[in-house]
This record gives structure tokens, C-alpha cells and sequence, in this order.
């Protein structure tokens, strides 16, 4: 059983200005270096000795990314990448080491890993990884807070609303939906007005592409 333990978090900010890079090497003079490098351009850092003490210092949900040393002091990087994945952290991960070998960057890029650098490594391309990787993940948080408000919406809906909504985004007409739901079609037409409104669909394929996003279980037309 890994010693890991889970992250903390703390309210969320939007303001670019505290975007995030986190720091885990072990290495105090690399840990100094990419401080400075980062900082000078503009960026918040915290760097950590070890995968521990970074799990326990709180994060904000604003994008940010991670530059992990591949080999940590009784630790492994490449171990450490696939425990916070396996534990809901979708943090951009750039890999640095003093040793890294072929095999060992594919199976760091294959899990997902932004970039894979040998120290020493030239600062522009780190602060280009860098660039990637907060664009990365300021697009899932993106993604998240939209899934977020349709998953709001779905949940505002009523069970028959929900019946409804299903059977429209198979194309089934209101006459069909009456029948196979064995009410009026006028009750239909309510509960379709409802379901566009909290869904906040302005037309039937927008509703169609939205419960796509939130994965719906499919319902066809008996």
C-alpha cells in the first residue's frame, strides 16, 4: 500500500495571474533553478523535495502543471504519475531526469506525460513544455466547469422530463413520445418546453449534443 496520501484543495481562483506550476525533484540546486527560471516569467511556483510533501500542500483548481524528476529520493516518478491518475489528479505532468533512457520516456508520454527532458535541458524549451501544459489543463478545467453546468441542468429535470428528453434526442416526435410514455401529446409539449429550458438548448440538435457530453444511456424507439 503506497504512503501517498490525497491532495487538498482550497477555493477556486480564475485569475491568471495564480496559474500554478509545482515543483517535485530532489535535487535542491535544480528545485533553485527552475524557481528562478519560472518565476522570472512571470509564473507561481512551489517546489517540493518529495511526492509527499507535495500531495500535502493545498491546490487550488486553477490550470497548473507539474514538473516531476522521474527518480526522487525512494521514489519513483513514473510510479507517482500513475498514482495521482489513479486517484483523480489530471495534472499536466513534465518529466526531467538525469538519467532517462528511451523506454523510460515512452512509457511516461504513453501515460499521458506533456514532455520528457534529460538535465540539462535548454530553459526555453521547459518554459514551452510549461506553456503547453497550462494550456492543457486550462482546457480540461474548461471542460469540467461546462460539464459541470449541464449536469446541473440534467439534475433540475424531473423524472418524466428526463423520460422526455431522452426519447427527443432520438428523433422521436412528440406524437411518438405521447404514445410510448402513454400521456397527452400536450404534456409532452410542457415537458419538452422544460427540458430545453434547463438544458438551456436553444434547438433539438443542441440538446442532442449535450446529453452526448453528459453520456447518456441510450433509449430507442420501441
Amino acid at each position: 500500500m503506497s504512503s501517498w496520501s490525497q491532495s487538498t484543495f482550497v477555493p477556486p481562483s480564475h485569475d491568471p495571474r495564480e496559474w500554478m506550476v509545482y515543483v517535485i525533484d530532489d535535487d535542491e540546486s535544480m528545485r533553485l533553478s527552475l524557481d528562478a527560471l519560472l518565476r522570472s516569467n512571470g509564473l507561481r511556483v512551489a517546489t517540493f523535495e518529495s511526492a509527499q510533501e507535495f500531495l500535502a500542500h493545498p491546490k487550488a483548481p486553477v490550470p497548473s502543471c507539474l514538473i516531476l524528476d522521474v527518480r526522487l529520493r525512494g521514489e519513483s516518478g513514473l510510479a507517482f504519475q500513475e498514482y495521482i491518475a489513479r486517484n483523480g489528479v489530471h495534472m499536466p505532468i513534465v518529466f526531467v531526469t538525469g538519467y532517462g533512457d528511451i523506454a523510460m520516456t515512452v512509457k511516461a508520454m504513453k501515460a499521458g506525460a506533456v514532455d520528457f527532458f534529460s538535465k540539462p535541458f535548454r530553459d526555453q524549451d521547459m518554459l514551452d513544455a510549461v506553456a503547453s501544459a497550462l494550456a492543457r489543463d486550462s482546457e480540461r478545467l474548461a471542460a469540467d466547469k461546462a460539464t459541470a453546468v449541464l449536469r446541473a441542468g440534467y439534475d433540475a429535470l424531473t423524472p418524466r422530463e428526463r423520460d422526455v428528453m431522452r426519447l427527443v434526442v432520438t428523433g422521436m416526435m412528440n406524437k411518438q413520445i405521447a404514445a410510448q410514455l402513454s400521456v397527452s401529446e400536450v404534456t409532452v409539449k410542457i415537458h419538452r418546453g422544460q427540458v430545453m429550458r434547463k438544458m438551456a438548448a436553444r434547438s433539438i440538435a443542441e440538446l442532442v449534443k449535450k446529453a452526448q457530453l453528459l453520456d447518456l444511456p441510450a433509449q430507442s424507439p420501441e
